[in-house]
């Protein structure tokens, strides 16, 4: 089968496409024919081998024939003898690892069956970046209806999906983003968004039960002038780097108004949650832009120098 694979760590030009073995599956797993793979900033840390600890999972010193991708989108190939949820035909999508292949094999626990209303490239945006909004906003910032919360980075990957979870879950919403993205914001269901060129949502006076950071333009001490008594920063590392990482860690513990650092894992019980507000209209993936397998190395330039709107997905097979 074909797969971008990367045999070395750095830019771009270290994925290349290639043919590699089809995966043998586990009586737990499934065997899913890819459609759709959307990338992330996890995906782009991999590819450079940096953070350094990522080369404890893609190949220490050097990868070999490392298959990139995590959230994907496709259909049942073939199932193990234990899985009894999934049969050869589903519409499915999960974070996999390795997903930037024709074949994938996922753990039936983490796959969840795709939302009728969505085409594969819109399911495969959800699961990384809906599942980080979730987890920021319901169990590290336990939003309640009608709390106040602002999201940092409103019109990327995360931020996207934070606004109209954190409306889903009864918040009033503010976003924070560029001038080019304003309407785009509001369009989700932002109650105001901020303009970062413009004005500094540190300085407009406003108080937030809860702020969910997902760009580091601010230092800690900034965003807690700005909330409520009981309220709370939650950091989301993101595109943030591991200075940021480092010092959200290490500050966790002695700040009350700074929320632990956490790593979203996407599972069927949460991705069916999504697929529920999905289906109803209450959360809809927002993708920028749209590649073929063969056009990787160029979704991975976009998505590392540019600000990306929403989600970049590649197209994996027809």
């Amino acid at each position: 089968m074909k797969a971008i694979v990367q045999n070395d760590y750095g830019s771009p030009d270290v994925l290349n496409l290639a043919e590699v073995a089809k995966p043998v599956i586990k009586n737990n797993e499934v065997l899913v024919r890819v459609k759709a793979v959307s990338i992330n900033a996890g995906d782009v840390f991999a590819m450079r081998g940096s953070p350094w600890p990522i080369r404890l999972i893609a190949g220490f010193p050097k990868p070999k024939n490392y298959v990139l991708g995590q959230d994907m989108a496709g259909v049942v190939e073939m199932a193990g003898s234990n899985v009894t949820q999934f049969r050869p035909g589903d519409e499915v999508y999960a974070s996999s690892g390795s997903a930037l292949a024709e074949y994938v094999s996922v753990a039936d626990d983490k796959l969840a069956l795709k939302p009728d209303n969505l085409t594969f490239e819109k399911a495969a945006t959800i699961p990384t970046g809906a599942i980080t909004a979730l987890k920021g906003l319901r169990d590290v910032g336990k939003l309640k209806p009608g709390q106040k919360v602002l999201i940092n980075g409103a019109s990327g990957g995360v931020g996207t999906f934070a606004v109209q979870i954190a409306k889903a879950l009864g918040a009033e919403v503010t976003g924070v983003c560029s001038t080019r993205n304003v309407d785009m914001v509001r369009s989700l269901g932002a109650d105001d968004v901020v303009d970062y060129t413009r004005k500094d949502f540190t300085q407009n006076g406003r108080r937030y039960d809860l702020i969910l950071d997902n760009v580091a333009s601010h230092s800690f001490s900034e965003m807690m002038r700005v909330l409520t008594p009981q309220g709370l920063i939650v950091p989301n590392s993101g595109h943030s780097g591991m200075g940021y990482v480092f010092k959200a860690f290490l500050l966790s513990p002695f700040l009350s108004q700074l929320g632990s650092m956490y790593f979203a894992v996407p599972n069927g019980k949460d991705l069916a949650q999504l697929k529920e507000w999905i289906e109803t209209g209450k959360v809809k993936p927002v993708i920028d832009r749209t590649y073929e397998l063969r056009e990787t190395p160029d979704a991975f330039r976009y998505l590392d120098k540019e600000h990306a709107r929403g989600k970049v997905v590649i197209t994996v097979t027809k």
